[in-house]
């Protein structure tokens, strides 16, 4: 995956803004059902919002690891929701 300039990084940011988590880390945690629903998410929709519910004190060392396993980048983290991104080659790009 190609690293994103700090322009992308912010738009990205400023997009997420606008969305709802859709997916929520409970007690199950880090599961192969919740891997598999964020790939479905992420293929879907590039951009996605993770709210943890339970793990709320291992957020900062989870969320790097959810981002590996999902093989996204993790584009922020606030309070208790990550956002991550993973481009979807399908989806069509406007010229930069």
């Amino acid at each position: 995956m190609d690293p994103l300039t700090n322009a992308q990084t912010r738009a990205l940011k400023a997009k997420a803004q606008g969305l709802k988590a859709t997916l929520k880390i409970g007690k199950e945690g880090i599961s192969p059902h919740f891997l598999a629903a964020l790939d479905d998410d992420l293929k879907h929709h590039e951009l996605v919002k993770v709210k943890f519910d339970d793990f709320k004190e291992q957020k900062k060392e989870l969320a790097p690891q959810l981002a590996e396993k999902s093989a996204s980048r993790l584009i922020t983290r606030i309070g208790n929701v990550v956002v991550l991104y993973r481009p979807n080659p399908a989806h069509e790009r406007p010229p930069q």
